[in-house]
């Protein structure tokens, strides 16, 4: 085994100490074609790496337009999808994709720089350096070849001065045995035979020098120069292979560097499937089409019949009771949902607060009438049904959003305020830049003229003042909408048997209502709004006739101020009274004429 080990590690040693110069010395025509080869391999790798490179650049191109093309669009009405949080997820998904894309870019960025570029560098270069070898190679095949002509003369000149000395003694030998012919003749024949013996001796001797010059550049031509031409051929060789060999490394390591990061990309997108929460969407949706109303009471029973069974003695006995009059239960006016109260009087100009005064006897309780009366009336008022065809219609409604259900209407109120007041801010912002600079243009006036910023100046200021009046506007809706929904919470408040219950904020309520519903409800309307007031400071309504108030509270304006430093306010329609006017900023409504009545 050991000898084997040793067999087989000596062909290894055998194998790679192999040298083209001395066993391939023959091959220079091979050679040239494996090395045009050898190039053309790693032109056409090149052409695989940039091919793959471009595939990347198409697909990070079709995965950022297909993450673009499902974003949210700004200002549309997708936007309220991403409320829920399958929305919200699908949205970082769409994120993370995006930057899924990015490594693909980074992908075939990586292949161009780092294979690409220096691969299509490299092979200029390699063709530069091969033709340079086989430059040298020629030249010295080209040497070789002549020195071997030359030889090949000189070997042929030889060979017939030879012959021709030859014939010239055969000729003399030939005229010296002939007794006919002259002496002069015989001696001419001589001459010309020494002369030829002469050319081939010179012949011969440079046939020799030939032969010696031509083995010793052929001994030097493939042990010396061919050896270090093929030697230099085959080192070109094996780098362009370990060339190719640490590209196609690169390659796998620019794909292997961008895998972190391609995990975190889809850990996000896992992340993002993980903070899906079915029960908050569900919830959201109750929040967004939550209309505020209360669903409708039970319809009524009417007996048509009771006229039919009621006998004489028990019409006498109900009369002589005092039983027989209608019930008011079933008088139209109080079905009505909202109450009305007495207008209380307006307090002294002297006084600190209003006086107080009664509101007049009170009428007995009256027997609490059914929910359903109430609730079915509302659900059947005109606003109701307004609200109610605007949403089937799916219009986008007034500016005040009244075609809206309360509870939506507030909420798209309270979004628009927010807008709103977001544009303020901009504009305020966009002002104190322009003041500063024209403060800076006033101290350094080379830089500019500050007479130049005031349009611009003016026109910010006019936007604000618009703006701040839209706020208000708004603001004033909300409060509307807000009291209304306060108004309809205290009458639903129902006991477990479906009747009134007897909370102490609505007692009052019930039993002043007892006698006004009487009459028809259209012969004494509440006061209509003639503006809106913001509260400056707290006010604490300890007096009967006065209302008490938060800071930065909106109150509705029933009556302005008529010399005693009082003006009447309301808050819903069970809350109404006086506030000092100097505690108060009032918003006129110059459009009211009576029209605007709290709903």
């Amino acid at each position: 085994m050991y000898r084997n080990r040793g067999s087989l590690g000596g062909n290894y040693i055998e194998t790679m100490s192999c040298r083209w110069g001395t066993e391939l010395w023959d091959q220079f025509d091979n050679l040239e074609k494996h090395t045009h080869w050898g190039i053309e391999f790693v032109e056409r790798y090149t052409k695989f790496v940039k091919e793959r490179s471009e595939i990347e650049i198409s697909y990070a191109k079709q995965i950022r337009n297909l993450s673009k093309k499902y974003q949210l669009k700004k200002n549309s009405r997708e936007e309220d999808e991403y409320k829920y949080t399958s929305c919200r997820a699908f949205l970082m998904t769409l994120n993370e994709l995006n930057d899924y894309a990015g490594q693909h870019e980074v992908i075939a960025e990586n292949l161009t720089t780092h294979i690409i570029c220096e691969l299509t560098r490299y092979i200029q270069d390699l063709k530069a350096e091969r033709k340079s070898h086989f430059h040298d190679g020629r030249r010295a095949q080209q040497h070789i070849e002549n020195s071997w002509k030359q030889l090949e003369s000189s070997k042929r000149r030889f060979e017939r001065d030879c012959k021709e000395a030859d014939r010239a003694q055969q000729y003399f030998d030939k005229i010296d045995a002939d007794i006919n012919v002259t002496k002069a003749d015989v001696e001419k024949a001589r001459q010309q035979a020494q002369m030829k013996h002469q050319v081939a001796e010179d012949s011969k001797n440079e046939y020799i020098s030939y032969l010696q010059k031509f083995n010793k550049e052929q001994n030097e031509h493939y042990y010396t120069l061919i050896p270090h031409i093929f030697q230099k051929i085959q080192e070109m060789e094996e780098k362009r292979i370990e060339r190719v060999g640490e590209s196609m490394k690169t390659y796998a390591e620019v794909d292997r560097k961008v895998l972190p990061i391609v995990g975190k990309c889809l850990d996000g997108m896992t992340n993002a499937a993980a903070s899906i929460q079915p029960k908050m969407d569900t919830k959201q949706v109750v929040e967004s089409y939550k209309s505020g109303f209360e669903p409708p009471g039970d319809v009524e029973f009417e007996d048509y019949s009771m006229s039919m069974r009621r006998t004489v003695s028990e019409s006498s006995y109900l009369n002589s009771r005092g039983e027989g009059k209608p019930s008011r239960s079933n008088s139209r006016g109080k079905l009505w949902p909202f109450i009305k109260r007495n207008k209380p009087p307006p307090p002294p100009p002297t006084s600190p607060s209003p006086g107080a005064v009664s509101n007049g006897p009170q009428s007995p309780q009256q027997p609490k009438e059914p929910l359903s009366h109430r609730l079915n009336e509302f659900m059947t008022s005109k606003h109701k049904m307004h609200c109610l065809r605007s949403l089937k219609r799916g219009g986008s409604g007034p500016e005040d959003c009244s075609h809206l259900p309360p509870e939506q209407r507030r909420k798209k109120l309270h979004a628009k305020i927010i807008d709103i007041n977001k544009e303020i801010q901009k504009e305020i912002d966009q002002r104190d830049a322009l003041t500063k600079m024209r403060e800076v243009y006033i101290k350094n006036p080379h830089m500019g003229d500050p007479n130049s910023l005031d349009p611009r100046l003016e026109e910010i200021n006019q936007n604000i003042d618009k703006l701040q009046l839209d706020a208000r506007k708004h603001e004033a809706w909300l409060l509307e909408v807000e009291t209304s929904i306060h108004v309809l919470g205290l009458l639903i408040l129902v006991s477990p048997d479906g009747s009134y219950t007897e909370d102490h904020s609505t007692e009052h309520h019930l039993k002043s209502r007892s006698t006004e519903f009487d009459d028809d409800f259209d012969d004494d309307d509440p006061l209509p709004t003639i503006g809106t007031c913001k509260s400056l400071y707290p006010f604490e309504g300890q007096n009967e006739g006065t209302i008490s108030m938060a800071e930065g509270e909106l109150l509705y304006v029933i009556e302005e101020d008529k010399g005693d430093g009082w003006t009447r306010v309301r808050r819903n329609q069970d809350e109404e009274g006086y506030v000092p006017t100097s505690y108060i900023k009032v918003f006129f409504d110059t459009n009211a004429k009576g029209a605007m009545t709290y709903i």
